[in-house]
């Protein structure tokens, strides 16, 4: 199969998909994510080898699309409610979900306890690809926003990721033996976070002169370009030098809004537009990483051990709400938002594998079956208990 053909299935297959989906009144992005595991289990030995090489460019590139346009539409006010709670529900969740699943591993299944915490930090990753895009069609419709719900979920998402990995990358070195950076890994969670940020706010203020002084002499789709450009160099730099590159691109969305708020609509305005080739690229290339016969072969140990990390997950989110002004309704929707997982799992799967890892084809089999079973079960939850969980803020929605 050629690239060119590849792309033409990948999107006029997900654009089809989306809309045979939304007529069935389920998401249009699980039908984008099925229609990929669906090219993945007919085609996935015919695939060009280079389709792999562009797959990550291609799903960052939407994700740092919908990453902004979360970014500029957080207002400082709404971050200063939801902080604390945010931070909670980045850390206790994930440690919640990844320390349980470690010790299961360990007693029941027989792994080391480096593997078991391997697979543990894969599995707590909740997805911000499927995540972010989900709370952004709320905030638009008004649910939770008279509590900044969206605006909570969205916040701890984006920093989930970084504590994931970076425990991940820990047990890795202990397996490996790299007690130097096992011990460095151990301090990377808050230098990942607060370099993130400062690079976010320097990006910001940069770009906001930048576009306030020549606002007429650059257009919109000039600033846009730019400033994903330049995210793309954020994803490299993040990825080289461990910062929390995605938590940096929301930064400079914030502070763009929160210093030239003319520029940011503007911006917000065409990055809508990109979104729906974006939205595309990215639902079907998460559904393509999914190999289903690798995925099978997890079968119903992989599928309880998946099962115990979600519970254990949920009551780390209930955990982390503890003391806020939700209701229980409320805070049941956010266990809910919590459970899909789909891109660390995919980019982190394979590692243990590929380095000898002695249970690495275990770990790989539950990393993918994951993506299957909590996707979309996770895009279905929020898309179908919102309305029945969330208050509806009708000037946010007539804003």
């Amino acid at each position: 199969m050629s690239l060119n053909i590849l792309f033409v299935l990948v999107i006029i297959g997900g654009w089809f998909s989306g809309k045979l989906s939304a007529k069935l009144k389920l998401p249009a992005v699980l039908g984008m994510t099925l229609w990929g595991i669906t090219l993945s289990y007919f085609f996935h030995d015919k695939f060009p080898s280079s389709v792999w090489e562009l797959s990550p460019f291609l799903t960052s590139l939407a994700l740092i699309v919908i990453l902004l346009r979360a970014g500029l539409g957080i207002e400082k006010e709404v971050l200063q409610k939801v902080g604390l709670a945010s931070i909670r529900m980045a850390f206790v969740p994930c440690i919640f979900e990844g320390v349980s699943v470690t010790i299961i591993c360990r007693y029941l299944l027989l792994f080391s306890w480096t593997e078991a915490g391997m697979l543990g930090f894969i599995l707590a990753a909740v997805s911000p690809a499927v995540v972010v895009p989900s709370m952004l069609t709320l905030k638009e419709q008004g649910y939770g926003e008279k509590k900044q719900i969206p605006t909570l979920i969205l916040a701890g998402a984006s920093l989930d990721d970084v504590v994931a990995i970076t425990l991940f990358t820990f047990f890795l070195n202990v397996y490996q033996g790299n007690s130097m950076n096992y011990l460095r890994s151990v301090f990377s969670v808050p230098y990942a976070i607060i370099i993130g940020i400062i690079l976010g706010l320097c990006s910001g203020i940069v770009f906001s002169r930048l576009f306030k002084k020549h606002f007429h002499n650059i257009r919109a789709t000039e600033k846009m370009l730019l400033i994903l450009g330049f995210s793309v160099l954020l994803i490299q730099i993040g990825t080289h030098m461990h910062i929390a590159a995605l938590l940096a691109i929301m930064t400079m969305g914030f502070v763009l809004l929160e210093r030239s708020e003319r520029v940011a609509h503007e911006l917000a305005s065409k990055l809508g537009k990109v979104w729906v080739f974006a939205e595309i690229i990215l639902f079907v290339f998460i559904g393509m990483s999914v190999n289903v016969t690798t995925a099978v072969k997890g079968g119903l140990i992989g599928l309880s051990v998946i099962t115990c990390g979600i519970v254990f997950r949920s009551i780390g989110v209930l955990t982390a709400l503890w003391g806020t002004k939700f209701h229980f309704k409320e805070k049941l929707f956010c266990v809910i938002a919590y459970i899909p997982k789909a891109t660390v799992q995919a980019a982190l799967g394979a590692i243990p594998l590929l380095l000898g890892v002695g249970k690495g084809d275990a770990i790989l089999s539950i990393a993918v079956l994951s993506i299957c079973f909590t996707a979309p079960i996770g895009l279905l939850g929020v898309r179908y208990f919102a309305p029945k969980l969330l208050d509806i803020d009708l000037k946010s929605v007539d804003n």
